[in-house]
């Protein structure tokens, strides 16, 4: 496909705009290359080695990644990741027993809210004769995973440093704002109360005479508020370098991908289908959004394709383009195997995401 003409491209395909890819990448590393903070890549939300190594390669990083799975992470560390954060917990004996191998590669850190996982990783790793990093997750907002009191934060903490195998190296959190689009000042008073919930505990921790290096709290939405907490050494940013229209309130970040499809049915003069089915885009967050022609909107979406309205004639015939906007974009990019990386309308790469499907 390089050197191909978009329009010459088979539909549906998903697309990576490479000049808002590289400027969304270089927003983060120039912000963060002269601060204290680094950004830790997540991994989930692009699912590509090759965008991971253009993240580090622009400087601002921690040189390693964060994975929601231990097989997500075990891409990027094949890949080349220096070091690797599991920003969830795990308990299966398998999954324990490999990230422990992945210890033995790579620096290899953990989350934990609950004491017999503690005891579970303590006994994989020294089964393996690695040593595990591990991190205590801070509930914040989420109502999910986390401890939801500093004084068990503590606790943990202290049993972690007990326990041969395992390496304490500090908290983390993660956080979605309460409202859709916040303001700038809604961020900093949201987000700051999170990332001082964190911080606390991280003081209460190094309180009980426990040394903290790891505080691994904030993400696109917040990555400029955690850098006003000295005491923050990393994000976990990842919606920020594809972007989804929902995030589109962060304005210093540009939509990086869209799902390029084509009108294959005309039912009548104010609607299209289109060839873009529920498998090819995520709509958890909503429908997606119809770039570039006001007076059309997405009204239906499903395993046959996409459903295109408009209020007056819709200006697309049978066998033209259309471009859709995700509102989730870590659930689109897991549908496909490759993103095809366009600059001025001619395919210049492709992204491999060999981390699609990572699910254990």
């Amino acid at each position: 496909m390089i050197g191909m003409p978009v329009d010459a491209l088979e539909t549906p395909v998903l697309l990576v705009d490479m000049d808002a890819l590289e400027h969304n990448i270089g927003v983060i590393a120039d912000f963060y290359r002269h601060r204290h903070i680094r950004l830790r890549p997540h991994g989930k939300n692009h699912k590509s080695p090759g965008v991971f190594a253009m993240q580090v390669a622009a400087g601002g990083t921690v040189g390693g990644v964060c994975a929601a799975k231990v097989s997500e992470a075990e891409v990027f560390v094949d890949a080349g990741a220096g070091n690797v954060l599991i920003a969830n917990q795990v308990v299966d004996a398998d999954k324990i027993r490999r990230l422990a191998l992945l210890a033995g590669r790579v620096d290899t850190t953990v989350a934990v809210d609950d004491e017999t996982q503690v005891g579970k990783l303590a006994a994989g790793a020294r089964s393996a004769g690695t040593t595990l990093g591990v991190v205590i997750e801070i509930d914040t907002v989420m109502r999910r995973a986390g401890v939801r009191c500093i004084e068990h934060a503590v606790a943990l903490a202290q049993l972690v440093v007990e326990m041969p195998g395992l390496w304490f190296r500090g908290v983390m959190s993660h956080q979605v704002p309460a409202v859709r689009a916040p303001s700038r000042e809604q961020r900093f008073a949201e987000g700051g109360r999170s990332i001082e919930r964190v911080v606390d505990a991280k003081r209460a921790i190094e309180a009980a005479g426990i040394p903290v290096d790891i505080v691994s709290t904030g993400e696109s939405w917040t990555y400029d508020v955690a850098a006003t907490y000295p005491e923050v050494t990393e994000i976990e940013g990842g919606t920020y370098v594809v972007m989804e229209v929902p995030y589109s309130y962060m304005q210093e970040f540009r939509l990086a991908v869209r799902l390029m499809g084509r009108v294959y049915a005309r039912p009548d003069a104010r609607t299209a289908i289109g060839d873009v089915p529920i498998d090819a885009i995520g709509v958890p967050n909503g429908l997606p959004t119809l770039e570039g022609l006001d007076g059309v909107r997405v009204t239906g979406i499903d395993h046959h394709g996409v459903v295109l309205s408009a209020e007056d004639a819709l200006p697309l015939e049978i066998g033209a383009h259309f471009f859709l906007l995700t509102h989730q974009q870590d659930v689109t990019v897991n549908r496909w195997d490759r993103l095809v990386g366009v600059r001025e309308g001619v395919v210049e790469t492709i992204f491999e995401t060999s981390a699609r499907g990572c699910v254990h």
